[in-house]
């Protein structure tokens, strides 16, 4: 599949399928946490079908808010109803996960390379990750030894997401996956913070990297 299309297409801009983009070739693509919908997202904040893009009879593209529990925002708006879709349009999900419409005029291809749609921050600073290696760099230098496996789905989840704060519940599901149904104590949750941050200092003593927004979550300080 290495030939332009001339259908728009939309791409998951946080979270573990960031990067990922589909092009919007059917009348009506849905969007959710069902294996049903056309592009599925597991995220328990997500309804199982929660929105539907569609393309009208004169080639303009809609969204569609399929009655979620928590929510649709455009463009910061919440929606409600349906909305038509302009190119670099923002759709975010139960303010969890955002996506990014990529309108037709500009024809996007079928392949990896997809305009700049990530945000630039996450992949500029002192820190680093190798995504598909799962290994972490401070100043170009790798980590050694490699961060536990909590350690890194908490900092992954902090460096894709660099633009805002991620929440407690958002860290336990990245985190502790299998842990949701039981629940997770706010000691886990600091101590595995404290942990990591010892981590990042021994590499970088000079820097606080993950920064505590009380009463909200965490972010990450990546500087330049």
């Amino acid at each position: 599949m290495s030939k332009p299309s001339e259908y728009p297409a939309v791409v998951i801009l946080d979270g573990d399928m960031a990067g990922q983009h589909w092009i919007l070739e059917d009348e009506v693509t849905t969007v959710g946490r069902d294996d049903i919908c056309t592009i599925v997202i597991p995220n328990r904040r997500i309804s199982r079908q929660h929105i539907a893009i569609k393309r009208m009879p004169d080639d303009r593209y809609i969204v569609e808010d399929l009655e979620s529990k928590n929510g649709t925002w455009h463009n910061g708006n919440r929606l409600e109803g349906s909305r038509d879709l302009a190119d670099g349009d923002e759709i975010h999900l139960a303010l969890s996960v955002r996506l990014r419409y990529i309108g037709s005029g500009i024809t996007a291809p079928v392949t990896q390379d997809l305009p700049d749609v990530i945000p630039s921050a996450a992949f500029r600073g002192r820190l680093k990750i190798d995504t598909e290696a799962r290994r972490v760099f401070i100043n170009d230098e790798e980590l050694d030894p490699p961060l536990s496996l909590p350690q890194y789905r908490l900092l992954e989840m902090l460096y894709m997401n660099s633009h805002r704060v991620c929440t407690r519940e958002e860290v336990v599901e990245k985190v502790w996956p299998e842990a949701m149904g039981e629940g997770v104590s706010e000691q886990a949750i600091d101590a595995l913070v404290r942990r990591l941050r010892d981590r990042l200092a021994e590499a970088d003593e000079d820097w606080q990297y993950i920064i505590t927004v009380r009463g909200h979550g965490f972010r990450l300080d990546n500087p330049d």
